[in-house]
């Protein structure tokens, strides 16, 4: 049988159409797949390994009596396969137990007879929870005879790994379209993968060398984003004759869009592959993580966004306890920056945990394209752990580029969504820029809408991101790309104190701790009396109003002084990295000067307390104000009211009368 998308289409269909005849009165329609993922799986692992079951009984029967536990490797050779089974049970065996509880007996020992590899999806599922549902139902033996039925070939002769693969992921699709409230948590859409996968691999395309890469997704779902990328990636080397391997690692926290990833690598005959993903309720990313100290060529990744990690900051210590060194790094001389991030949305964590990985010693590098939602560009404040990632990518120049993609594009989201393209390899007319594009108008609507999803970016649509990308500063819509300088996004956080002011306090006397908190707790505010001294500074001191440094005679001398600042006055200013500086020492003291000193005379900077942040804001970047009505269109709609008005008051009053 040919393998073609409509052969995959059909074939998927049969299978749908085994759910609906077998669990239609067992099942809610959204729960099919707690089923009929599992046994698909089985349906195609018992084919494959049909030729050699005799082989593998024979080994494993050595290899017992040879009292040698580990078996694994040896069992794998004589399967021929990267899994097999050892039960001595096929599906074609069972299909003639007629009695229900024989039948499920056999079943259990089938299953326990496979390899751990596939143990471990058959857990993740939880398909054995299912079973004594099936058996009361006497549906197992119909599952077993629908799934062995001649039109429905699963085997190699009929369906070669790839295309089995492709029936995968047709089926996983279904499902997620199915429940689509809960299809956008674990399952992205791919056309936004491909136009991720082509953002990191398209511009470097032609520099990529034959070789062996590894890629991974730290927030895999259901893998969806490593096949396609290992597939962009296979597509555009082949193009120009060069030979690339790959290796796919993944970690995934929830136990069945795991399975559905591990299981659709095996199906595909890439058993390797599935060695490499980790997953399960105990493998978060954050505070477990199964690839520490490893490095990748690519990685990329859509992680949950506005979700709360508290769970995994408990795990790690508590905020100010973390010592992971994926997220207490060294920058700007502090060896303990922290990219600890508010325990309400980790999302950018998991751009921090890929960051961990990249490659650095290899000419190209590590490229890495993740999706994020809008929070990501803006929240936390200057020296949180929000502004601190973005602080700490920004001026690593490791930003090459931010895409805001159209909105309504995930299943169970209609909000903002953008694409970060990372490298630490920029090419040389990128080194010190970032460029940010709007593609939020180039999409293609759907026919129906899927969840939330009611757009789609299509191949034409991509192909418009990629040439504003490669074009970059050249790229003549700037309504749809422009380029910046890093520290354009930069900003110094500055707290401007006021001096505390008590009627009757003396100003020519330094007031003790103790004082001026009675002064705080008993005094008058007033903004006429003097200035409450806190401290006296050294007699070389010189002072510096601009950083509340001021003459006062104290005893009889002259002294430089600091005075007491009032907290109900405290306030704060954010001031561009790019401030000009004009005729003043520097762009903070040009700033204060303009627009703080002007209406508060006495304030002043505490230096203490200033912080530098970071924050992209594509609306205000992007932003197209709407054009203002015309006077004659105003007075046209007044026209049309009076006349309307006009209308009723004479259609009232001829009732009326």
């Amino acid at each position: 049988m040919p393998n073609n998308a409509i052969d995959h289409g059909r074939i998927a269909s049969l299978i749908w159409g085994v759910a609906d005849d077998v669990l239609r009165d067992l099942y809610v329609r959204g729960k099919y797949r707690d089923v009929i993922l599992p046994f698909t799986v089985l349906r195609r692992l018992d084919s494959v390994l049909g030729p050699t079951r005799d082989a593998v009984m024979a080994m494993k029967k050595m290899l017992d009596d040879a009292g040698i536990a580990d078996q694994d490797a040896p069992l794998r050779d004589a399967a021929k396969q990267d899994f097999y089974n050892t039960s001595g049970f096929s599906l074609q065996e069972l299909r003639h137990t007629s009695n229900s509880t024989r039948l499920r007996q056999n079943f259990e020992a089938y299953l326990d007879g496979f390899s751990p590899n596939v143990q471990d999806i058959i857990d993740n599922f939880e398909f054995r929870n299912q079973l004594p549902r099936l058996t009361k139902a006497d549906a197992l033996g119909a599952l077993i005879e629908k799934f062995l039925a001649p039109g429905l070939d699963l085997s190699p002769r009929g369906l070669d790994n790839h295309g089995m693969g492709t029936v995968f992921e047709e089926l996983v699709r279904r499902f997620n379209e199915e429940n689509n409230e809960e299809a956008g948590e674990h399952w992205t859409p791919r056309d936004a993968v491909r136009l991720m996968t082509r953002l990191m691999f398209e511009p470097i395309a032609d520099e990529i060398p034959s070789g062996t890469y590894r890629l991974y997704d730290g927030a895999m779902g259901t893998g969806g984003m490593l096949t396609v990328a290992e597939e962009t990636l296979k597509h555009l080397t082949e193009a120009s004759g060069k030979r690339v391997s790959t290796h796919l690692y993944g970690q995934e926290i929830n136990a069945e869009t795991y399975a559905i990833a591990k299981a659709d690598l095996i199906l595909k005959g890439d058993g390797k592959a599935a060695d490499n993903i980790v997953g399960g309720p105990e493998y978060s990313t954050l505070s477990n993580d199964a690839f520490a100290g490893q490095e990748f060529d690519f990685m990329l990744s859509n992680p949950p966004y506005g979700k709360s990690w508290k769970t995994d900051q408990d795990r790690l210590g508590g905020a100010k306890k973390i010592i992971d060194p994926r997220f207490i790094v060294a920058h700007n001389g502090d060896s303990e920056y922290s990219l600890v991030t508010r325990s309400s949305d980790g999302q950018l964590m998991f751009l921090a945990n890929l960051i961990s990985k990249m490659k650095q010693e290899t000419e190209l590098g590590t490229r890495i394209a993740s999706v994020h939602n809008g929070s990501s560009l803006f929240t936390g404040d200057a020296g949180q752990g929000e502004s601190n990632i973005r602080r700490w990518i920004i001026e690593n120049d490791w930003l090459e580029a931010i895409v805001a993609l159209p909105l309504k594009m995930f299943y169970n989201t209609g909000i903002a969504t953008y694409v970060w393209v990372l490298s630490n390899r920029k090419e040389q007319r990128r080194k010190g820029k970032v460029q940010l594009i709007d593609a939020t108008g180039w999409s293609t609507p759907l026919r129906k809408n899927l969840g939330e999803k009611g757009v789609e970016v299509s191949t034409k649509d991509a192909d418009k991101v990629l040439e504003a990308f490669m074009a970059f500063d050249q790229y003549e819509d700037t309504e749809r790309s422009k380029v910046f300088d890093d520290a354009d996004f930069g900003y110094q956080k500055i707290t401007v104190e006021r001096p505390l002011r008590i009627a009757g306090v003396d100003p020519n006397r330094v007031y003790t701790a103790k004082e001026i908190k009675q002064l705080k707790e008993e005094g008058l505010r007033d903004e006429t009396a003097p200035a409450v001294i806190k401290k006296a500074l050294p007699y070389a001191a010189v002072a510096d109003v601009l950083h509340g440094r001021y003459e006062a005679v104290i005893d009889g001398r002259t002294r430089v002084v600091e005075y007491e600042p009032d907290t109900e006055l405290r306030d704060t200013e954010q001031v561009p990295l790019t401030e000009p500086a004009g005729d003043c020492a520097d762009g903070v003291e040009a700033f204060f000067r303009r627009e703080v000193l002007p209406y508060a005379s006495d304030a002043w900077i505490d230096e203490s307390k200033t912080k530098i942040g970071y924050e992209i804001s594509f609306t205000r970047h992007f932003y197209k104000p709407a054009p203002m009505r015309t006077l004659a269109e105003i007075q046209a709609d007044i026209r049309a009211l009076e006349a309307e008005t006009d209308d009723l008051i004479a259609e009232i009053a001829g009732g009326e009368a």
